[in-house]
C-alpha cells in the first residue's frame, strides 16, 4: 500500500509541475530511454572485507546480508546505518531470514539457525539445522542457499571440491576413493548434489546431482527449481537449469552418491552413456560473451516497479560488468529459452554475485571475488521510469522465431531480411575443461513479417535444428517509432527442442 501511495504522490507532482503524467495511459507520453536504471553505491563499514556471499530483506525494509570472514550485518537503507547481528561464521554463502530476531545462514561446515532471544539486535543462539552432508577440507567445497521451495522446506546445493589443492586426513562423512579423481571431485557425500532441508527436523533429501559450482537458486511462483552453473570441466560453457527430482545434469563426480553407483568411478563410465543420462541446460551462456561465472537468479515480481520485465528472470555474474536477463520458453513440457545482458553501460562494476529485491522494487547487489576476476562492495539498481528499448521476448515458432520488443519499433528498420544475421552452434560435452563453439553456421533468414501492434516480428528460417544456441543479431539501425536505438542488437536462444 505505501508504494501505491509514493507513486501517487510522484505522479501528481509531476502533473502539477509538468502538466504530463507519465502513467498516462496515452503511448505518445511514454518516457524512453536506455539510461533506464541508476546505479549507486552503497557505502560498506569501514574495515569490513566486502566480499558478500547473501542478501536478504526483513519486513521493515532493513537488509541483512553476510560476508566472506563470517560477518552478519543488517543495513537500515533510510539512516545508511550498519549494524553487527552476528560474527564467526565460516565463508558464509547465503542467508534467509525468518523474522528480524532470527536468520537461516548456510556457510561451510553447516546450515545454522541465528536467533536474537533478547532482541537487542544480535544474535545469541546459534543452532545447527543441518550438518549431514561431507566436508574433506578441500577450499572449493562451497555451500549455497537456503532458498525456501515454497512448501515451508528449503533447497541448498554443495560445490564440488578441486584439484587445485587436495584433502585433509580427516574428514566428515564417508570418504569414497572412487570420487577423488578428475579436475572437480566427490569424495565425501553429496558434493555436487542440490538437496532439500526438512524444515522440521533439519534432514537431507538427495533431490539431484551432476553439478560443479552450483552458485545460484531460484524458486519460481509455480514451484520450479532453477539452478546456474559455471563453465569448467563437463560444462562447455555455463548454464541455467530447471532442476526436477531424481535427475542427472551432467557433471558425472557426485554420481559416487547415487543408489546402484557404489564403487564405480564415474568418470570410467563412457561419455555416450552420461550424455543419455543427463539432461541439458535450459538456457546456456556463451562463455566470455554473456558469462564465465553465473551466480544468484531471482525473479522479477515487483509488480512493474522495476520496469517493463515482470515475470523475467535476472542474474548476476562474476566476470562482467552487467546482469543477465533471461526469457524462458516452455515448448512442449520442456524450458528453455534466450538471455541477453541487463543494466549495461549504467554504472554497474564486476562481481555480482548476489541480488536481492528490496520492498521498493529496487535491486541490490553484491559483490565478491574470491580471488578471480570480480569486485568488492555492493550497489543498488533502481528503476527510474523510463522505458528501454530492448528486446523484450523471444519466443520459438515452427519455422523460426516471434521477437516482440518493449516499445513500437520504426518499421523500416526493421522489415529487410537480409539485414538480420543469425549463427547457430553448439558446446561440446566433455570431460575437457570449458569447449570452443562446434559446428559455427549461419542459418539463412527466409522471412520477416512485422506484427500488428507494431511491437513485434515473425522471423521465417530455411533451417531449424535442435541442440544449438541461436545467435540472433538484429539490423544495425534496428529503433523505436521514436528512433531511440536498441539496447540489445543481439540475443541467444537455446533450442533444445522444436516446436510440434
Amino acid at each position: 500500500m505505501g508504494q501505491i501511495i509514493m507513486r501517487g504522490i510522484k505522479h501528481l507532482l509531476i502533473t502539477v509541475l509538468f502538466g504530463v503524467s507519465i502513467f498516462s495511459c496515452n503511448k505518445s507520453e511514454i518516457i524512453e530511454g536506455n539510461d533506464a536504471y541508476n546505479v549507486d553505491d552503497i557505502k560498506t563499514p569501514a574495515g569490513l572485507r566486502a566480499e558478500n556471499g547473501g542478501i536478504a530483506f526483513l519486513p521493515d525494509g532493513r537488509m541483512v546480508t553476510c560476508f566472506h570472514l563470517g560477518e552478519v550485518l543488517i543495513y537500515d537503507p533510510k539512516t545508511e546505518e550498519w549494524s553487527v547481528f552476528a560474527k564467526g561464521l565460516h565463508d558464509p554463502l547465503g542467508v534467509y531470514p525468518i523474522s528480524e530476531f532470527e536468520m537461516l545462514v548456510m556457510h561451510r561446515p553447516e546450515l545454522t539457525r541465528l536467533v536474537d532471544t533478547d532482541k537487542d539486535g544480535k544474535a545469541d543462539l546459534y543452532q545447527t539445522v543441518t550438518d549431514q552432508f561431507g566436508i574433506s577440507g578441500n577450499y572449493h567445497e562451497y555451500n549455497y542457499g537456503p532458498q525456501p521451495d515454497g512448501k515451508g522446506d528449503f533447497f541448498i546445493s554443495l560445490n564440488d571440491a578441486s584439484n587445485g589443492a587436495g584433502i585433509w586426513k580427516e574428514v566428515r562423512g564417508e570418504f569414497r576413493a572412487e570420487g577423488r579423481p578428475g579436475r572437480m571431485y566427490s569424495c565425501v557425500p553429496y558434493r555436487g548434489w542440490v538437496m532439500k532441508v526438512d524444515a522440521e527436523n533439519g534432514d537431507l533429501i538427495p533431490w539431484a546431482s551432476g553439478f560443479r559450482s552450483p552458485n545460484g537458486i531460484a524458486v519460481d511462483k509455480s514451484g520450479r527449481l532453477f539452478i546456474t552453473d559455471n563453465q569448467g570441466d563437463w560444462l562447455g560453457t555455463s548454464k541455467l537449469y530447471h532442476v526436477e527430482k531424481g535427475k542427472f545434469y551432467g557433471h558425472p563426480s557426485s554420481l559416487v552418491w547415487e543408489k546402484g553407483f557404489e564403487g564405480i568411478d564415474p568418470l570410467t563410465i563412457p561419455v555416450p552413456v552420461l550424455d543419455k543420462m543427463r539432461q541439458k541446460g535450459s538456457v546456456l551462456f556463451p562463455h566470455s560473451i554473456l558469462a564465465n561465472s553465473p551466480t544468484q537468479p531471482v525473479f522479477d515480481y515487483t509488480g512493474g516497479e522495476f520496469g517493463p520485465f515482470e515475470g523475467q528472470m535476472i542474474i548476476g555474474e562474476m566476470d562482467h560488468d552487467f546482469l543477465l536477463r533471461v526469457i524462458l520458453d516452455e515448448v512442449d513440457g520442456e524450458i528453455q529459452g534466450a538471455c541477453v545482458p541487463f543494466v549495461s553501460n549504467q554504472g554497474l562494476t564486476k562481481g555480482n554475485n548476489r541480488i536481492a529485491w528490496s520492498p521498493d522494487g529496487s535491486l541490490f547487489v553484491g559483490k565478491s571475488d574470491r580471488g578471480w576476476v570480480g569486485g568488492k562492495g555492493m550497489q543498488k539498481i533502481s528503476w527510474n521510469g523510463k522505458t528501454p528499448m530492448d528486446i523484450y521476448e523471444m519466443k520459438l515458432t515452427k519455422s523460426g522465431f516471434d521477437i516482440s520488443f518493449t516499445l513500437p519499433i520504426n518499421p523500416e528498420s526493421a522489415n529487410d531480411p537480409y539485414s538480420y544475421t543469425i549463427k547457430r552452434y553448439y558446446y561440446k560435452y566433455h570431460r575437457k575443461y570449458g569447449s570452443k563453439q562446434f559446428d559455427v553456421s549461419e542459418v539463412k533468414v527466409k522471412n520477416v513479417m512485422l506484427k500488428e501492434d507494431g511491437k513485434g516480428i515473425s522471423i521465417d528460417l530455411e533451417d531449424l535444428k535442435p541442440n544449438y544456441i541461436y545467435e540472433l543479431t538484429l539490423p544495425e539501425d534496428i529503433k523505436s517509432k521514436k528512433n531511440t536505438p536498441i539496447n540489445n542488437k543481439t540475443i541467444y536462444y537455446t533450442l533444445n527442442k522444436l516446436k510440434s
